[in-house]
């Protein structure tokens, strides 16, 4: 008889891993909360709009191809996947623009408006590339495709290479000061970083991976919204026998007396016996409201968490052709404006934000002649701070958003072709997801917060509880969680299907971990 999986929320990772484990030949059942799967990566619709809730960068095409491989699929059969024909333009304080584009000639023009003309621009913009190179494809390997289940998983020698070459005791704005010279081409390198709710300032220097994958592997944008993406994922599930249950709130993970996950309770008081659990929910709230208490789950609560945001969600009443597919608007002052959201856990007084327009590239998204408008205004998630007021903080928001656009892109009341409005706030996010403190990407992505150190896959407390999503290992983003359910196949079917059993003595362990150590700290005092 197979052994049955019971899969806790139908987001990126759950439902990646119930196609996984389905066609491995594994019982898959998925509980979700909500109507509708994807989670964060879902679709809101109002009068024939269609918005992005969530994610609307498809970026590092490689891992979505190699998911859908996995499984048997090509993914061009599931997915229309159109490329943006310019990243996304980046609004300056002053009224500046900077176009980000594949295309290198038209790059090495924009960049010269701010670098300067000399060979120098462009030999140091290539050098920045060849960096992030670098830092993308050893951290796929040691980052996104290493299962750090033990210690010495993460103390092993065979590491020391790809560390040396990661700069992990730097940050991606000291990075970006090493290529670029003016203000303009710092900032217009370094807000990647909150695609992984982190400050530049905050952010270690491997992730300007993410500026790689943008140049060299360009921007797309999957017909129909991105969470077609999902949907293509859970009808590939259901072929291999998988089932999903939708309006059907967990309120508890089942752990017997022996300490195993043995299935789940529902909100409306039924049960559901299962041989293994697995938890797409928050991490944070899963430890701390779905299973009984442990000091680890206060532990939880105390770390570094992700941005949260602001969102609008606004039915334009006419095209807005000003914009493009993915605009930029970013502050003057722009190391204070990271410090009010991370440290103040506030709106910055003067906030940068992100614009997806997505009937620009796909006129599905919304009527004809009318524009679809996602805005992404970056905000600190739920504090204990009884000053914040988020409605408020949403007012002000709106009204800055809405200045900021008619001010830098010379468009005269804007605010009245806006024909329908829906917000998200942390509070919503919150209520609507489960996720702690309205943190919209979960654990943040510090140093002691990522490879070993971030929650395992495998839960250390309970038998038969195993995590995938946002909070654990690989960590953040829907490409890298994607890895994830891929490290958590691994684990399941190394231990359920085949009984593979650990065969590294203690000795060899310990000197391992000496050796891997030893590497650590030469490059500690040696190369930084």
């Amino acid at each position: 008889m197979a052994i049955k999986i019971i899969i806790v929320g139908a987001g990126v990772g759950g439902t990646a891993a119930a196609a996984r484990l389905s066609k491995k030949g594994f019982q898959v059942e998925v509980y979700e909360k909500n109507s509708y799967n994807g989670g964060r990566c879902s679709l809101i619709h109002h009068n024939g709009y269609r918005f992005d809730q969530g994610p609307s960068l498809y970026l590092m095409p490689k891992i979505f191809e190699e998911t859908f491989a996995d499984l048997g699929e090509d993914i061009n059969n599931h997915i229309d996947l159109l490329k943006c024909p310019s990243n996304y333009t980046v609004h300056f304080h002053d009224g500046k623009q900077f176009e980000l584009t594949t295309d290198l000639s038209r790059l090495s023009r924009s960049l010269e408006k701010y670098e300067g003309e000399g060979e120098s621009t462009l030999i140091n913009f290539l050098n920045f590339v060849k960096e992030s190179h670098v830092h993308y494809k050893r951290s796929v390997k040691v980052a996104l495709k290493t299962d750090f289940q033990h210690w010495y998983d993460f103390f092993h020698p065979k590491h020391i290479p790809d560390v040396l070459k990661l700069h992990l005791l730097d940050t991606v704005y000291n990075r970006a000061c090493k290529y670029f010279k003016s203000d303009y081409m710092r900032k217009a390198f370094t807000f990647q970083t909150m695609y992984l709710g982190m400050s530049p300032y905050d952010g270690i220097a491997p992730y300007n991976l993410l500026q790689y994958t943008e140049i060299a592997e360009g921007i797309w944008y999957p017909k129909g919204g991105f969470n077609t993406v999902l949907q293509s994922l859970e009808t590939i599930a259901v072929n291999y026998g998988a089932k999903f249950n939708y309006n059907s709130d967990v309120q508890e993970i089942i752990i017997d007396e022996r300490g195993v996950a043995k299935g789940i309770k529902l909100n409306n008081g039924d049960t559901v016996d299962g041989d293994i659990v697995i938890c797409n929910a928050d991490l944070v709230y899963a430890y701390n409201k779905l299973l009984p208490k442990t000091s680890y789950a206060e532990k939880l609560r105390n770390k570094q968490f992700t941005s949260s945001s602001i969102s609008f969600y606004w039915s334009m009443n006419e095209i807005i052709p000003q914009m493009a597919v993915h605009n930029i608007f970013l502050a003057e002052h722009y190391k204070p404006s990271f410090d009010q959201i991370f440290k103040d856990h506030t709106l910055p007084d003067f906030p940068s934000f992100y614009i997806n327009v997505p009937s620009r590239i796909d006129p599905t998204a919304a009527p004809e002649d009318k524009d679809t408008i996602v805005v992404l205004v970056p905000v600190g998630h739920i504090s204990n701070n009884p000053d914040i007021d988020f409605d408020k903080l949403i007012k002000r928001a709106r009204e800055q958003v809405i200045d900021t656009i008619e001010t830098r892109l010379k468009i005269s009341n804007f605010k009245n072709k806006i024909n329908h409005e829906i917000i998200n706030d942390p509070r919503s996010w919150q209520n609507e997801f489960n996720l702690w403190k309205g943190s919209i990407l979960g654990l943040t992505h510090s140093l002691f917060q990522v490879l070993w150190f971030r929650p395992s896959i495998k839960c250390k407390i309970f038998k038969n509880l195993y995590f995938v999503g946002a909070s654990v290992q690989p960590g953040t983003g829907v490409p890298i969680v994607l890895c994830g359910a891929k490290l958590l196949e691994k684990q399941l079917c190394e231990t359920f299907l085949e009984g593979k059993i650990e065969d590294l003595n203690v000795w060899a362990k310990c000197l391992s971990f000496l050796i891997g150590l030893l590497g650590l700290l030469i490059f500690w005092f040696f190369f930084n």
